[in-house]
C-alpha cells in the first residue's frame, strides 16, 4: 500500500497542481490527506488535487513521487480509477 504523487504540472487557478492517489484504498488516501491538512474539497472522485507548494511536504510525509504515467497505471491497477466516461455519468 502506497500513497503516490505526480509532479506539479497541471495548471489551474493561476498555479500548478499535482495528483495524490492511493494504490489500494480510498480510505488510505483520505486518511493521508487529513493527516497532512489537504482539504476534502480537493478530492476529485479518485484523487486529490494538491498545489505545487504542498508537493515536497507530502513527499516528506511519506508520499512516493512518481511521474504521471506511473501514477495513472497504479490508479488503474488499484481498481480505483474513475474514467472520463464514468465522470460524465456521475
Amino acid at each position: 500500500m502506497a500513497i503516490l504523487i505526480d509532479d506539479p504540472r497541471w495548471p489551474a487557478h493561476g498555479r500548478l497542481w499535482s495528483h495524490l492517489i492511493s494504490d489500494s484504498t480510498l480510505a488510505e488516501l483520505h486518511e493521508f490527506a487529513a493527516r497532512n491538512d489537504i482539504p476534502r474539497r480537493g478530492f476529485d472522485r479518485d484523487h486529490y488535487d494538491v498545489p505545487a507548494e504542498a508537493h515536497e511536504r507530502l513527499v516528506a510525509a511519506g508520499a512516493r513521487a512518481v511521474d504521471g504515467h506511473t501514477l495513472v497505471r497504479a490508479l488503474i491497477a488499484s481498481g480505483l480509477r474513475v474514467t472520463a466516461r464514468e465522470r460524465r455519468n456521475l
